[in-house]
């Protein structure tokens, strides 16, 4: 199992490209946040609380 990364700041995939075309993950303080990383700080961003995502996560629905 991979090591969670540090919490309380944004990440975006490692297998992001140049063009930017990904999402930036936020872990941190009991939630997770979601936002596209072409317009990290000034777009809209999903916000779901820890619970919330580990169900999406299992769900499995994004692998598809």
């Amino acid at each position: 199992m991979k090591e969670l990364p540090e919490t309380g700041k944004w990440y975006k995939s490692s297998r992001s490209d140049a063009a930017r075309q990904c999402v930036e993950i936020y872990l941190g303080d009991g939630r997770v946040g979601v936002r596209d990383s072409k317009s990290a700080g000034c777009g809209p961003e999903l916000w779901f609380s820890d619970a919330d995502w580990r169900s999406f996560l299992a769900s499995r629905i994004w692998d598809r």
